[in-house]
């Protein structure tokens, strides 16, 4: 339970970011705000605001929760989604980031449009609605409050909901300018927090067996007593495999996963993303690589922010600790392992680690509520319902679609109609997104590399990618059995055979890019009067400091994966 200097820590920074947020929301309204300010926060963002803001809005209850709860399921084979994404975010700031600047992208529905047509832009903005709220922001708010509740004394579940969505309506409801650079307050709190949190955890590794309390001994004690949670990459099952094997191969299947679905994820969700994208979408090139490429850097540390405490949660109930606090009902719940930690921090720094969850959490909530109302105002109802609208008129309809978008999530989540508690929330996250992510990206992709791809064949690509996404996850293995040249399915905790989703999103991605090649080819009339993009090769060149930053994220991108594989 919180102790009254807990509260107070956890208020104090509520005042502060609530202050700063009015602070720079008054400041920016001594000129007439506009649609392409509240959306965008157009060339008013530094570089570390950028950064800053894309780790904010990325990080949340999906990686403190959920990802704890894989790394005490997996260990630091999950860590691949972070370390990756550190990957992926040089090929964004090199090559995708150029293309957007330099035909003045604001949307991704928009950069549809201008690349195929209005019909293909549509259906991918529909999509991104559905996908942006019946999964990121539900499962954001639901796994934030399980968290935060369970670390207020299990009591409050519905009320901490309301006050969690409420806290990110009134950061959202000053723009992306206010998300921005509150987003710098709450990574730092954040990063903070979490590293408070992980040095608690090792500690208390440590003291149990008796080595003091050291994060040193902590850590070296965690590869010695859970090796086995210290291995990037997991071997395919074979005969006689155990079910644990199996189900974790399912989640992160081996060398298959760094072949096609780990990249076709992250690529999509840090290249292709509304999400993610908009905050760098109003600065110049410099400053939003220069921006990208310091996310990428933050992002080499978050496995020791939100994975490790998992790991140590396991062991420390390997060897009888936590029992309480991670089978509550009598059923080992993964989720529960960082919230477990937290339990144990003394008074004060319990406090700042509900402050930095809150500030995860919160960040997250109104970065992907504005992009819920960036894209459906600026892309559906400006095109479609309401075609003169003014600022002003732009502007009330983006704040009433953030209000919709948070209390859907709050019905959605009242009774967990979608089943969120009852899956592993990262995995959940990352499964149902999976659905749709191989189709996007190589609608893309295509789109911004070969001039030649349709509109029909996008359409196509689409559609079909999709498709083969539920035909793979759900009814393959029962249509053509178990084990085929495509794939090797395996048992899940339920004993249903299941193909890999990355390995179903890497089929996925390649059928959707062959159909398209295939029906671009045959549609020659229309190939001819596509009109592609403006892209020149000098875009792509990189200054000094823009080649070292990748070339340090990438050495020790090998490094780790030398060391732990």
């Amino acid at each position: 339970m919180l102790k009254t200097t807990d509260l107070i820590v956890f208020l104090i920074y509520f005042v502060i970011v609530s202050a700063y947020g009015i602070y720079i929301y008054r400041r920016k309204k001594r000129q007439e705000e506009t649609a392409a300010d509240f959306f965008l926060a157009e060339g008013s963002l530094t570089w570390w605001a950028i950064g800053a803001s894309l780790i904010a809005s990325n990080i949340s209850a999906e990686q403190f929760i959920g990802m704890s709860g894989s790394g005490f399921k997996l260990g630091l084979a999950i860590s691949a989604y972070e370390w990756l994404a550190a990957a992926s975010l040089i090929v964004v700031a090199i090559f995708f980031m150029p293309i957007y600047l330099k035909n003045k992208i604001f949307t991704m529905p928009q950069f549809l449009k201008t690349r195929y047509n209005e019909t293909v832009a549509l259906i991918m903005a529909v999509f991104w609605l559905f996908l942006y709220v019946a999964v990121n922001l539900t499962s954001i708010l639901f796994l934030g409050t399980l968290a935060i509740n369970s670390l207020t004394g299990g009591a409050h579940f519905h009320l901490i909901m309301i006050g969690l969505a409420a806290f990110a309506l009134i950061i959202t409801l000053g723009g992306m300018k206010v998300i921005g650079y509150t987003d710098v307050i709450q990574v730092l709190v954040l990063i903070i927090g979490g590293l408070v949190t992980t040095y608690i955890a090792l500690t208390m590794v440590s003291d149990y067996f008796g080595l003091g309390k050291s994060v040193l001994a902590g850590f070296n004690k965690l590869m010695t007593e859970a090796p086995e949670h210290f291995k990037m990459i997991f071997d395919k099952p074979g005969p006689g495999a155990s079910a644990s094997e199996m189900s974790n191969y399912l989640d992160l299947p081996g060398v298959t996963m760094l072949i096609a679905g780990m990249w076709i994820a992250n690529l999509n969700y840090w290249g292709c993303n509304q999400y993610i994208t908009q905050r760098a979408l109003g600065a110049d090139l410099k400053t939003a690589r220069t921006g990208i490429l310091f996310a990428g850097f933050l992002k080499l540390i978050m496995p020791i922010i939100v994975v490790l405490p998992g790991i140590a949660a396991y062991v420390l109930f390997k060897n009888g600790q936590l029992q309480e606090q991670m089978a509550a009902g009598g059923t080992v719940n993964a989720d529960n392992a960082y919230s477990a930690i937290l339990a144990f921090l003394p008074t004060g720094l319990k406090g700042l680690s509900m402050a930095a969850l809150t500030a995860a959490i919160v960040a997250s909530l109104a970065g992907k509520a504005n992009s819920i109302s960036t894209i459906y105002t600026l892309d559906i109802y400006k095109k479609y319902v309401k075609k003169d609208a003014s600022e002003k008129k732009l502007l009330w309809m983006g704040r009433v679609v953030i209000v919709v978008a948070l209390l859907i999530a709050i019905l959605a989540n009242w009774n967990d109609l979608l089943g969120i508690g009852g899956a592993g929330g990262f995995i959940f996250i990352q499964k149902y997104t999976g659905y749709v992510s191989p189709a996007i990206f190589s609608v893309f992709l295509l789109g911004f590399f070969w001039k030649g791809n349709t509109s029909r064949a996008a359409i196509a690509g689409v559609i079909v990618g999709v498709v083969i996404m539920i035909l793979f996850d759900k009814y393959l293995p029962g249509i053509a059995g178990n084990h085929t040249w495509l794939y090797t399915a395996f048992p899940n905790t339920n004993g249903v055979y299941e193909i890999p989703f990355m390995v179903s999103m890497g089929w996925a991605f390649f059928f959707s890019i062959v159909l398209m090649v295939i029906i671009s080819f045959f549609d020659k009339k229309e190939r001819l009067q596509t009109k592609g993009l403006e892209v020149d090769t000098k875009m792509f060149r990189v200054s000094n400091s823009t080649l070292v930053m990748s070339l340090v994220i990438i050495g020790v991108l090998l490094a780790l994966y030398i060391i732990f594989w």
